[in-house]
């Protein structure tokens, strides 16, 4: 099932488990909002259009983050006047985590969990730069470290490091 929701001036296409970045919303990280202009649902039944809207319909979504989004480049020029000025600009965005679908005598709903990780947090995460949490579960793993490390040590013993064999010396072209 999917809907047509429209927000921010903008419409959006979504289904239940989708991700979304529109205009910023208010609220905090992990509250749930709720759209009820809802332009048009799709499923089972068919296609309902609404007249703009369809009444009692609704699509509900968990906030996840409210961010900066792109910059962007304003640039000023006038020609041969020595005029030239550069701005940017950043515009707040919320990404949405879509739950549910209600209306036109169906449901729909999202079986995930809905992660409240930031997307700077998975780019560091990806890149081996976040700090990770110890767990408790890390004692016993040193215990297993430590119970190995002698066979390491004999096997060590067993097979002596390899020599480089010496390099050749080239032919040298000035003999004749």
């Amino acid at each position: 099932m999917y809907a047509v929701i429209k927000t921010g001036g903008k419409q959006y296409r979504v289904q239940p488990g989708d991700v979304i970045v529109v205009e910023k919303l208010d609220g905090e990280a992990g509250s749930n909002v709720s759209f009820g202009d809802v332009l048009m649902l799709g499923g089972e039944k068919g296609v309902t259009l609404g007249a703009p809207l369809i009444a009692g319909a609704a699509v509900a979504a968990t906030l996840v983050e409210t961010r900066k989004g792109e910059k962007i480049k304003i640039f000023k020029k006038t020609r041969r006047q020595g005029y030239r000025r550069t701005n940017g600009h950043r515009q707040m965005e919320s990404v949405l985590r879509i739950t549910g679908i209600d209306g036109a005598g169906e449901k729909a709903k999202w079986d995930g969990e809905t992660s409240l990780m930031t997307k700077a947090e998975m780019n560091l995460r990806a890149r081996g730069l976040a700090p990770r949490v110890e767990t408790t579960e890390a004692k016993p793993a040193k215990a297993a470290k430590a119970a190995a490390a002698p066979k390491a040590e004999a096997a060590a013993k067993k097979a002596p490091a390899k020599k480089a064999a010496p390099k050749a010396k080239p032919a040298s072209t000035d003999e004749a």
